[in-house]
């Protein structure tokens, strides 16, 4: 490969989310990432096959082939606390049940990864076949987290939705549904203060985030790892599809029986999942209007209703 690699585009979905959610560090971030990720072109010997368009939401995702020809992924992300430690837990997973990290750079955060099959996600799947195959890898991603580093715990988590909502406490939507969100927190407080297992968590584990793959049927993607039990993973995945959900006739109903199916395929106490449920479509309401998606926050919150004690 040539000493300069090409400078990459930047989509316009990540130029737009990450100034909304992120502010002038994040606009900061966003014109150093064209050099950056020629930089690492370079160093890895990579060459640029193209730059995937919408591709993240917080990074730059682009088909590269290694000097072997190999076909590879480079991810440029933008490092925030939940991402820190996405190259730790890619690590330790090895591959199992997860995508395979070829290289890192965890303080610029990049991740050179192998290859899946991008347009394939699980999502492509009928509901009930993605939820089983969801299940079963969540199975080989529930592991003894790793050693070192010590990785963020969900009490953390817990107090960075809190944080989050402080920051949204006069905006409309939140004026509105106070107590709901009230009633999120301290469930989620007392939660992470009586969990009894600690393993490493995807953090954000859903459909879209598991990809076709050649080595296995179904590998994950994009963690946001942390520490803590097992219904806090399982509850972004009773959260899935939530358009759907909530679309569908009788929708109270239909999520108290995805709530029941998956605390029973995973052997998960039902309430511990409901709670974290309430908790996390909560913390994706916020996440919502943090980049100005009102639609999208307003939905969530009418699945956190559903799920209020």
């Amino acid at each position: 490969m040539s000493a300069a690699a090409p400078i990459p585009p930047v989509p316009t979905r990540l130029t737009t989310t990450v100034t909304a959610a992120h502010g002038e560090p994040g606009r900061r971030w966003l014109s150093a990432l064209p050099a950056a990720t020629a930089a690492h072109l370079t160093r890895w010997d990579l060459t640029l096959e193209r730059v995937l368009d919408p591709g993240g939401s917080l990074s730059l995702v682009a088909y590269v082939h290694r000097d072997d020809l190999s076909p590879a992924v480079l991810k440029v992300g933008l490092p925030t606390p939940e991402t820190a430690h996405e190259h730790a837990a890619l690590t330790h997973w090895a591959g199992r049940g997860a995508v395979l990290l070829l290289a890192a750079d965890p303080a610029g955060g990049v991740l050179l990864l192998e290859r899946l099959h991008g347009g394939i996600p699980l999502r492509s799947l009928a509901e009930p076949k993605a939820m089983l195959e969801a299940t079963s890898l969540l199975h080989r991603l529930w592991v003894e987290p790793p050693a070192d580093p010590v990785l963020p715990g969900v009490a953390d988590r817990v107090a960075d939705t809190a944080a989050r909502l402080a920051g949204h406490r006069d905006h409309p939507v939140t004026t509105a549904a106070q107590p709901l969100l009230q009633e999120a927190l301290s469930t989620a407080e007392a939660l992470a203060g009586s969990s009894a297992e600690t393993l490493l968590l995807h953090g954000d584990f859903h459909h879209g985030n598991v990809l076709a793959a050649d080595r296995a049927p179904w590998l994950a993607i994009d963690p946001r790892p942390l520490t803590g039990e097992r219904a806090y993973d399982l509850a972004r995945l009773v959260l899935d599809r939530a358009d759907t959900l909530i679309g569908s006739p009788g929708a109270p109903a239909a999520v108290r029986r995805r709530l029941q199916q998956l605390a029973d395929a995973l052997d998960v106490d039902r309430e511990r999942l409901r709670g974290w449920a309430l908790f996390r479509a909560v913390d994706l309401a916020l996440r919502a209007l943090a980049t100005d998606r009102r639609e999208d926050a307003e939905l969530h919150l009418e699945l956190a209703a559903h799920l209020s004690g």
